[in-house]
């Protein structure tokens, strides 16, 4: 991702001020935002730098990535072909009890009258 990113982010030879953050920081701030999905507020706060930024810092490294084509995912008619492998996990999601006291019982309701003056 560095890679694809580098050549677009480098500002060398180009008109206004050089940013602070390297192209490394652009992408982990992408990333960090893709992976927690935290707000641009909190993301903004950990780096020191405008809530504002960070938007145009994770749209443009999205926009970027996006044009090389490079991490795109596979189509319908490229999965409906067989060039994949399917490999199926099954995992046992079933509910169970959790032991909780009766909610009208004596003890609890003896409790709050208690602590009632």
């Amino acid at each position: 991702m560095v890679e694809v990113l580098k050549p677009e982010l480098l500002r060398t030879g180009k008109k206004g001020g050089q940013p602070k953050l390297s192209v490394e920081d652009h992408l982990l701030i992408a990333l960090e935002y893709w992976r927690e999905y935290r707000t641009y507020f909190h993301i903004s706060k950990s780096w020191g730098i405008h809530e504002s930024t960070v938007y145009r810092i994770v749209r443009k490294v999205e926009n970027i990535l996006i044009k090389s084509g490079a991490f795109r995912l596979p189509g319908k008619r490229e999965l409906n072909q067989g060039a994949y492998e399917w490999k199926v996990l099954v995992v046992d999601v079933t509910e169970t009890p959790v032991e909780r006291p009766k909610k009208n019982s004596d003890d609890i309701i003896a409790a709050r009258k208690n602590v009632t003056p």
